[in-house]
């Protein structure tokens, strides 16, 4: 399902307009990639609660932009420091027929029933929450699972162990190599100095 939202043509610019703006209940942004830049406006309490869904921020949505639809990524946004305000957004033209590069999100499943949690008393940590990968728009997953079913206590999930969807690879210019832990399973910090302790009282 794609994600749409609207947006119009800002017709001010400027660090006053910007604040009317924002005042009036609308949020500034800009667009750009694939021809001009275009700076545009769009309501605040729309976008407020589509940028609060994961996949918002990872999937290429529909821009009604005056009435003219047009594929976009969210490439940056601003809150406000203390207030529940977006203050600024950017997306990004995309088009269809390439390859794009975006950060997808990571679904932990089976974590319960890791051999390493169940009985070895472990814990699961997420090393990553989101791994960058390179595919055509049309394959884009939603998020990729990373299955713990058969974690051992002290081993983990790389990021080669992952099974990624047709026509999806590993971004090779991503900011981790292709051994980067994406999860483990380690003994509580606390039980490891309860065992140190009760070792050294015999």
């Amino acid at each position: 399902m794609t994600t749409t939202f609207n947006a119009t043509t800002r017709k001010t610019q400027g660090t006053g307009a910007s604040r009317r703006l924002r005042k009036a209940g609308f949020i500034p942004g800009v667009v750009y990639g694939s021809g001009d830049a275009v700076m545009i406006e769009m309501n605040h309490n729309e976008l407020y609660y589509k940028l609060r869904a994961e996949s918002f921020h990872a999937s290429v949505l529909t821009m009604t932009l005056d009435g003219q639809e047009q594929a976009v990524q969210l490439r940056a946004f601003v809150n406000h420091p203390f207030r529940q305000q977006v203050q600024h957004l950017d997306f990004q033209r995309v088009d269809l027929s390439k390859k794009i590069h975006i950060k997808v999100p990571l679904h932990f499943i089976n974590a319960e029933i890791a051999p390493g949690v169940k009985t070895g008393g472990g814990k699961i940590s997420h090393v990553m929450i989101d791994v960058d990968v390179t595919c055509l728009p049309a394959d884009l997953p939603a998020h990729i699972e990373v299955d713990l079913a058969v974690l051992e206590l002290g081993h983990s999930i790389h990021l080669t162990d992952l099974v990624l969807p047709l026509g999806v690879e590993l971004a090779a210019h991503g900011t981790h190599t292709a051994e980067a832990v994406v999860a483990t399973v380690h003994v509580p910090r606390g039980a490891v100095e309860a065992a140190a302790e009760a070792e050294a009282k015999k």
